[in-house]
């Protein structure tokens, strides 16, 4: 279908990110701005995944807005909770994957959405869309978040 290309610009922006990211070393900063416990093994993993799951929102396109959404969701979650509001709370201590996160997730996501208004997709298949994106957008954290907890040790 016409404009499916904004799901494959995303994908590729968000390779362009995990570059970004990985460069100015989002580890450290993760560790130290926004106290993760974390390492490039799991940033390569979790990268890894969202590459998969951006593959296949790209893939599926238009035919199922509701699922392909999705990845541009996660786009503008990631760059407004997780790049702009951590770079404004720390007194503007920059955050890698700042840039890629302003001049490429923003205008991309939110411009699939716009898409998808224009293609008369429903509110309801948009706002599950950004829904599920945010749960995706955060899921990493939890797991994160919880890896050490006694239930989930052997």
């Amino acid at each position: 279908m016409k404009f499916d290309y904004i799901f494959w610009i995303a994908l590729a922006a968000y390779a362009l990110h995990i570059l970004e990211e990985y460069t100015y070393d989002w580890k450290t900063w993760a560790q130290k701005i926004q106290k993760l416990e974390t390492d490039w093994t799991s940033f390569h993993v979790t990268n890894a995944a969202m590459l998969v799951f951006g593959l296949a929102c790209a893939e599926v396109g238009w035919s199922h807005p509701t699922f392909s959404l999705i990845f541009p969701a996660l786009l503008v979650v990631n760059a407004l909770v997780f790049h702009i509001l951590p770079y404004i709370r720390s007194k503007r201590k920059f955050s890698p994957g700042l840039f890629t996160a302003i001049f490429l997730f923003l205008p991309i996501g939110l411009g699939s959405f716009n898409i998808a208004v224009n293609l008369e997709v429903t509110t309801k298949a948009l706002i599950l869309a950004a829904l599920c994106g945010a749960f995706l957008a955060a899921y990493p954290i939890f797991l994160l978040k919880t890896k050490n907890l006694d239930f989930f040790k052997p």
